[in-house]
């Protein structure tokens, strides 16, 4: 998607989610607990974003409304848009922190 931003043409793609981690601090069932929040790196709105998740195992249930996996993909907050200033977080636990890639969303620019 391209829009006009202060007289330049910029684009708005699935590479501008940002999914970023931390280590809460906390442990369940003796696996770290992992912050995850994905964001926007754009002005477009972002919606049915849908992560790679093929393997994502939790000790920690995660909110389904945040995070709900089908088969490989993981849809992120019910499918609902992610604005340029927002983000959407859950928690889960883990060994590690899992490799989440952002595999489909649909673009929208006003």
């Amino acid at each position: 998607m391209l829009f006009m931003h202060a007289g330049t043409l910029q684009s708005c793609e699935l590479k501008d989610l940002v999914i970023t981690q931390k280590a809460t601090g906390k442990t369940v069932e003796n696996k770290a607990e992992w912050e995850a929040s994905v964001s926007v790196d754009c002005p477009c709105t972002q919606a049915n974003v849908k992560l790679f998740c093929k393997g994502f195992q939790t000790a920690e249930a995660v909110d389904s409304s945040l995070l709900s996996k089908s088969g490989d993909e993981c849809l992120l907050n019910n499918g609902q848009p992610l604005y340029g200033s927002d983000a959407v977080s859950f928690v889960y636990a883990w060994d590690a922190p899992f490799d989440f890639k952002p595999v489909y969303s649909e673009v929208a620019c006003s």
